[in-house]
């Protein structure tokens, strides 16, 4: 029997090129399909992984403690932060109604805790907090309206502070290539840029609890895109904030990151090396993640028109997260936004959810 390069000395080199090619091409498509038929075949898996028990909402949050526990170790800890709550206070605005400082904390050695922190001048203190995350090439100014020409953010801070909200914006590393750069360091570590920027926001609620005028029983999270990712991986960690809204990320998971499909953006094909959490497939879809907030109150922001995902798809997904607070009686704790617009923040359904729920 011949072989494929018994004749290879009779092959010219564009030829042998060319074979050595195609042999790679196979195998690299033979991969990837097996890689995202493992994927896909998640969704039958997953269920052995959880043990829900509704009977009682302690019972349901005791049921989900396990998972809980691996999430952590999923997104990676990085040990004890640095002691003390002593901050620094740079003045970045005040205006008739509000009044904004830079807020910097102590946190790894070098690294400090970054956020910016605007009180109403009107209203009672303590006030309730709203923490704002800012999404990819973004920033925490863009809360307040500024840096943000295609008005994707609708200044929500503004609105939050005219309803008697106090706001705290955290700033996160964005931009692709720098949170690859340091994803790649934290992985090597164990963790993870999301893993270290969550145990940041539980650095600033420490300081919250120190203000006397801020109410640190009475907390949320909104963000929006990679903000919206963070509102989903921090809740189910940081059982302080009491309810959450995530704009703008939530979705049929495994479809999101593996599969390409001209009605959304797949993380598969982008430059989102950062986004790639080992293990979170095999566990944590959007609606799983979503009972590790449950009993909390969480409202899914999505509009018809944005590239990152499929709104039919989000819809099956946020009936699947809804079931376990049907399950408990909470049905009302839980709501799926669905407008018409694109990747933005809707305030007018975020301020009254809040003013409901904190």
């Amino acid at each position: 029997m011949r072989g494929i390069w018994s004749q290879a000395n009779e092959m010219g080199e564009a030829e042998v090129v060319r074979v050595i090619a195609d042999t790679q091409r196979l195998y690299r498509h033979e991969m990837e399909d097996f890689l995202r038929a493992e994927s896909l075949a998640l969704a039958d898996r997953r269920p052995g992984l959880w043990h829900c028990d509704y009977s009682s909402v302690e019972a349901f949050v005791a049921s989900t403690e396990p998972n809980r526990d691996r999430w952590r170790r999923a997104v990676g800890w990085f040990g004890v932060p640095e002691p003390g709550l002593e901050a620094d206070l740079l003045p970045i605005f005040e205006t008739e109604t509000a009044v904004a400082h830079w807020v910097i904390l102590p946190f790894f050695g070098h690294l400090k805790a970054r956020a910016i922190l605007a009180m109403p001048k009107s209203g009672t203190a303590p006030f309730p907090v709203v923490v704002l995350q800012h999404g990819m090439s973004g920033g925490p100014e863009k809360v307040f309206g500024l840096g943000d020409p295609a008005n994707t953010y609708h200044s929500c801070a503004f609105a939050l502070l005219e309803a008697g909200f106090a706001v705290l914006a955290p700033i996160n590393v964005v931009d692709a290539a720098p949170r690859a750069r340091l994803e790649r360091l934290s992985l090597m570590l164990g963790g993870t840029v999301f893993g270290l920027e969550i145990q940041q926001t539980a650095k600033l609620l420490d300081y919250v609890e120190t203000r006397p005028d801020l109410d640190a029983g009475r907390m949320a999270m909104w963000g929006i895109s990679m903000g919206g990712a963070y509102v989903m991986f921090t809740l189910p960690l940081e059982p302080r904030f009491k309810a959450g809204i995530s704009t703008a990320w939530f979705n049929k998971r495994v479809e999101k990151m593996v599969v390409d499909d001209p009605r959304h953006t797949c993380f598969l094909s982008a430059d989102t090396e950062h986004v790639f959490i080992p293990g979170w497939l095999r566990e944590f879809a959007d609606s799983d993640l979503t009972s590790l907030i449950c009993p909390r109150p969480l409202q899914v922001q999505t509009g018809k028109c944005d590239a990152i995902s499929w709104w039919p798809w989000v819809v099956e997904e946020f009936e699947e997260a809804a079931a376990h607070y049907r399950r408990l009686g909470l049905g009302e704790r839980i709501e799926l936004d669905l407008h018409e617009g694109g990747h933005e923040m809707d305030v007018e359904a975020a301020v009254p959810f809040l003013l409901r729920w904190i």
